[in-house]
C-alpha cells in the first residue's frame, strides 16, 4: 500500500509534460467561435438594456405630491399593524376581526 502511494504521489509531482506533439497547447477553432458567440451576446443585452433605459422617465418624483403627502401624514414614528388590511388603525377597543 506504502509502494502505490509513493508511485502515485511521484507521478502527480512529475512536472515533465506527457503530451508534446505538434498539437499541444494550441486552441481548437471552437473556443474562438464561443467567445465570438459570447462577445455578440454581451454586445445585444448592452445595446437592448440602454434603448429600455431611454424609455424611462427622468424622475419618478410625482409631479404633485399632495396625495401622497396625505397618505403619508400621521404615519411618522408609528408602527403599522400589519395584520390591519390597508393600513388603517383600529380604534382602542375595537377587537380585530377573524382572518378569512
Amino acid at each position: 500500500m506504502t509502494d502505490q502511494v509513493v508511485l502515485i504521489a511521484g507521478l502527480l509531482a512529475d512536472q515533465t509534460p506527457r503530451d508534446t506533439g505538434p498539437d499541444f497547447g494550441k486552441a481548437s477553432p471552437f473556443g474562438l467561435v464561443v467567445v465570438v458567440i459570447l462577445l455578440l451576446a454581451t454586445f445585444l443585452l448592452v445595446w437592448s438594456m440602454n434603448k429600455q433605459l431611454k424609455k424611462l422617465p427622468e424622475s419618478f418624483d410625482p409631479e404633485s405630491p399632495e396625495p401622497d403627502q396625505a397618505a403619508d401624514e400621521g404615519t411618522v414614528g408609528q408602527p403599522i399593524d400589519p395584520g390591519v388590511a390597508g393600513g388603517e388603525r383600529p380604534e382602542p377597543g375595537d377587537q380585530p376581526s377573524a382572518a378569512v
